[in-house]
C-alpha cells in the first residue's frame, strides 16, 4: 500500500512492499536491472529541506523516460562510449541521464553539484578540470549551475551543453537502443580526490553488478521489507552505487533529502526514516556526528527509529565515540547501536570490500601506542589504553585481501602494512591513465588501496592513508591522532583540524597541524596553542606548528572528508608568500637573513 505522508494530499511515496518477487543484483547490466525493476511498483521518492514529497519516480516510469532520453541523445551523432557528464544534484533528472546512457550506449559521468570555499572561480576550474579528464562529449545541469558549467565547458569543443529542458526538445532518434553490454563501461567515477586531483575510475558493467551482487546478497542481505533514506550525493560512490544503484538492482524504493539540505538541517534525515519507516541509511561518520551535534535531546521523542536496521558507516576513518553518542542520544527513540554497519569500500573497487557482520555493532581495537609508531605492530592493549580503530569486517565472497610491507611481501595478521586487494569488484583502471592505472593496479589484478591497516580475525582494520603517514625524527606518527587531540578541545570541538608534515630549511620533517578555530580573543588563543602544545607533546612525544584558520576554511574532499593533502597546499602557499613578504621587507632593512614563518 502506498504510504500518505503528512500534509502531502497529492503525492504518494512509492510502497516498500512489491508484488515483483525479490532479485539481489544477479543481472548481467543496470539496464537490465532497470528493465526488471520496472515491472513491480517501487521507485524513487525526493523531499525538499522542508521534508515535503516533491517528486516521486516509480521505475517504471524512469525507464520509460530514460529510453526517450537515450534516443535523444542519439540524435547529436555521439560515437558510442561518448562521456555524458551530468553535474549530480539530488534530483530525478540524474536518474533519468544517468540511465538514458545505459540504454543508449553511452558512459555517464557525475560532477560534483557544490561550490566549496573559494566560489565561483575555483568550482569552474574543477568543473572544467573534470569535463577535460573525462573528454567529454556533453554536460548537463541545472539552471543552478547552467551558468557555471558553460564557462567551464567554454572552448572544449562539447557537441552539447544544455539543461534537461534542452535536451527534452532535442528529437528522438528513430533506431533501436543498443544498450551497454557486460563489457562495456558502465560509468566514471571520479575518485574524491582527498590524496591529489580526482582521477575517472573505469567501472564496467560486470564490475558494478558484482560489486552490487555481493553487496545486497551478502553485505546488507537485502529482504523485500527493506528501504532506504539517503542524502548522500551521487557524485560520491557511496550515493551513486550504495543508495541509486543497489536499489534499483534490488526493487527497493529509497527516499532522498538533498545534501545540503541534510547540511543544514539532520534532523530532516530522521524525520524521514521515522516518516517511511525505513530500514537502511549510510553515512559517513561525520554526517552521524552532525546530527549528534545538532539534534536536541527534546527532539528525540518526535522520531521512530524501530525499524533502522543498518546504520552503515563508512568513507573515512570511523571514530567509536561519535557513533556510541549519536547511539546513547537517539536509544530512545529504538535506535539499536547493533544497528551499525562498519564498512570499507572505495571507487576503484565500484564500491564496498568489506561488511561488519550485521547485528553486531561496532567492534573496536584498542592497539599499543608504542608498537604502533614503532614496530608498525596492531598489540592489543586492555580498552581505553591505547590508539582505538574500528573494524570494517571481512572482505565480499570472491574477493581477496592481503597486507604488504613496501617490497609487496605479506604480513601476518596484526603486521601493519599497505593494504592490496583483487577481486570482480576492481576496477579496470584510471581513464586514459596508463601510468596511473599501473602504480596501483598490477598485472595479476591486485590493487594497491593507499590505505594503510592489518588483518585481525578476517577483519579489515583501516589505521589510516600511506600518502598522511607523518615520519617525525624515524617514528611514524598518524595524523589523526594529532587531529584528535585538537578536536577533543571544548572551544574546538566538532570545528575540525587537519595534519600534514612538510619539509623545514634544513630538510627535517616537522609536524603541521590546521585548526579551524572562533577565537577572536589573542590571549584565550595563545592559551589554546600552549595547550594544544603540550597534549601532543605529551601524548606523541614531537613537537608540531599550529595554525589558526577560520572556520570553514579547510578544504574538503567530494565526499566531504577535510582533504589533508589540500590543506597542505595552501599552508606551503601561504608559507611561501610570507618567506617572499619577509624577505623583502628584510632587503629594505639591509639584512640578509631569511625570516622562516613556522618559526
Amino acid at each position: 500500500m502506498n504510504q500518505i505522508l503528512e500534509n502531502e494530499p497529492t503525492l504518494l511515496a512509492t510502497p516498500t512492499k512489491n508484488t515483483l518477487p525479490l532479485r539481489l543484483a544477479d543481472f548481467s547490466t543496470l539496464a537490465e536491472a532497470l528493465d526488471y525493476a520496472a515491472q513491480g511498483e517501487t521507485g524513487a521518492n525526493f523531499y525538499s529541506g522542508k521534508g515535503e514529497l516533491t517528486e516521486v519516480v516509480p521505475y517504471r516510469l524512469l525507464r520509460v523516460q530514460a529510453i526517450s532520453l537515450g534516443k535523444r541523445l542519439l540524435s547529436l551523432s555521439l560515437k558510442r562510449g561518448a562521456r555524458i557528464a551530468i553535474v549530480a544534484e539530488t534530483n530525478a533528472y540524474f536518474l533519468r541521464f544517468f540511465f538514458a546512457c545505459q540504454y543508449a550506449g553511452m558512459i555517464p559521468v557525475a560532477l560534483p553539484a557544490v561550490i566549496n570555499i573559494g566560489g565561483h572561480q575555483a568550482y569552474v576550474e574543477k568543473l572544467r578540470g573534470l569535463l577535460k579528464g573525462c573528454d567529454a562529449s556533453v554536460a548537463i545541469a541545472s539552471n543552478q549551475f547552467y551558468s557555471f558549467l558553460t564557462e567551464a565547458a567554454e572552448g572544449l569543443g562539447l557537441a552539447f551543453v544544455g539543461t534537461p529542458d534542452a535536451f527534452d526538445a532535442l528529437p528522438e532518434q528513430n533506431s533501436e537502443l543498443q544498450p551497454s553490454a557486460p563489457n562495456e563501461t558502465a560509468y566514471l567515477q571520479f575518485t574524491s580526490g582527498s590524496t591529489g586531483f580526482p582521477r575517472g575510475v573505469v567501472i564496467t558493467e560486470q564490475t558494478v553488478m558484482a560489486n552490487l551482487a555481493a553487496t545486497v546478497a551478502h553485505g546488507i542481505s537485502m529482504n523485500e521489507n527493506d528501504r532506504c533514506v539517503s542524502w548522500l550525493p551521487f557524485y560520491h560512490d557511496m550515493g551513486l552505487v550504495g543508495c541509486m544503484l543497489a536499489l534499483i538492482a534490488s526493487q527497493r524504493s529509497i527516499d532522498y533529502l538533498d545534501t545540503r539540505e541534510f547540511a543544514m538541517r539532520p534532523r530532516r534525515w530522521l524525520e524521514i526514516l521515522t516518516k517511511t519507516k525505513a530500514s537502511i541509511a549510510f553515512c559517513p561518520p561525520f554526517g552521524y556526528d552532525l546530527c549528534r551535534r545538532r539534534i536536541r535531546p527534546d527532539d528525540v521523542a518526535n522520531y521512530d527509529l524501530s525499524a533502522w536496521r543498518i546504520a552503515g558507516v563508512g568513507a573515512e576513518p570511523i571514530r567509536y565515540e561519535v557513533l556510541d553518542e549519536f547511539a546513547k542520544l537517539l536509544a530512545p527513540a529504538g535506535f539499536d547501536s547493533k544497528a551499525f554497519v562498519p564498512c570499507y569500500g572505495m571507487a576503484e573497487t565500484s564500491l564496498a570490500l568489506s561488511f561488519s557482520p550485521l547485528g553486531h555493532g561496532v567492534v573496536v581495537d584498542w592497539i599499543d601506542t608504542d608498537a604502533l609508531s614503532g614496530e608498525l605492530l596492531a598489540k592489543p592493549v586492555e580498552a581505553y589504553q591505547g590508539n582505538s580503530f574500528v573494524r570494517c569486517g571481512t572482505i565480499l565472497p570472491e574477493h581477496e585481501v592481503k597486507i604488504t610491507d613496501d617490497d609487496d611481501n605479506e604480513l601476518a595478521e596484526r603486521h601493519i602494512g599497505q593494504i592490496k586487494v583483487r577481486g570482480p569488484s576492481v576496477m579496470s583502471g584510471y581513464f586514459r591513465l596508463t601510468e596511473q592505472t599501473q602504480q596501483v593496479l598490477s598485472a595479476d589484478g591486485w590493487l594497491d588501496t593507499g590505505d594503510l591497516g592489518y588483518l585481525v580475525d578476517g577483519n579489515i582494520v583501516v589505521t589510516g592513508r600511506c600518502k598522511d603517514m607523518l615520519i617525525i625524527n624515524g617514528r611514524n606518527i598518524w595524523p589523526q591522532d594529532i587531529e584528535h587531540i585538537v578536536e577533543r578541545q571544548p572551544e574546538l570541538k566538532a570545528l575540525g583540524a587537519s595534519a600534514f608534515s612538510v619539509t623545514d630549511a634544513d630538510n627535517r620533517e616537522i609536524a603541521i597541524v590546521v585548526v579551524q578555530c572562533n577565537l577572536s580573543d589573542s590571549e584565550e588563543r595563545s592559551l589554546l596553542e600552549q595547550r594544544l602544545h603540550r597534549e601532543i607533546f605529551e601524548a606523541l612525544g614531537i613537537t608540531c606548528v599550529i595554525e589558526f584558520v577560520p572556520r570553514q576554511t579547510i578544504p574538503r574532499t567530494s565526499s566531504g572528508k577535510l582533504s589533508r593533502s589540500a590543506t597542505r597546499e595552501g599552508y606551503l602557499r601561504r608559507r611561501d608568500n610570507e618567506n617572499r613578504i619577509d624577505t623583502a621587507q628584510t632587503s629594505v632593512d639591509g639584512n640578509v637573513t631569511l625570516m622562516s614563518s613556522i618559526n
